[in-house]
Order: C-alpha cells, then structure tokens, then sequence
C-alpha cells in the first residue's frame, strides 16, 4: 500500500506513534499503520471478520489524535472496509 501511495504523490507514514495524553503526561503509545497526509488513519487486519474490538482500536487512534477520519480495512477471506469519522469538537 506504502508503494502505491508512493507512486500517486500521496504522502504517508507507516507504523506512526500517537502518544496518549493525560493531564499533558503521556501515559502510553498508541502505533498506527498508516497516516495519510497527516488527515487519515488506515488500519489494517487480516482476519476472518472485523470485530467490534478492530473499530473501537481505529476509534481510540481518532481520538487521541486530530485526524477525524479512519479506515479499517480487513484483507481475510472475505475483504471488508469500515469508515470512521469522530470530529473534533467531540474530543
């Protein structure tokens, strides 16, 4: 996937920190697969369905950052996609 964004001009950052904040200490690390232009989060799972645990890891890396949008994609048997959004006002 890196390569294809690559070949597009679209900026990406693969396996990125996000640092997990409290009361401005970091508490823990949180690591991305891909940013997209620093305005998309893309995760992606190899597994036999998405869970409800695969959308609530992509809802975390939403709001400890402020990117607003991610993609979960899952390339198993069946490939399926989920599309994210936690605008933020909500954080």
């Amino acid at each position: 996937m890196m390569i294809e964004f690559s070949k597009e001009g679209i900026f990406a950052t693969s396996q990125s920190p996000i640092k997990v904040l409290y009361e401005k200490q970091i508490i823990g690390e949180y690591c991305a697969d891909i940013f997209v232009d620093d305005k998309v989060i893309v995760e992606i799972k190899a597994s036999k369905k998405l869970a409800l645990e695969h959308e609530a890891q992509l809802l975390n890396y939403l709001k400890a950052t402020n990117i607003e949008v991610g993609l979960l994609l899952n390339f198993g048997p069946k490939p399926e996609l989920k599309r994210k959004v936690f605008d933020n006002l909500r954080k």
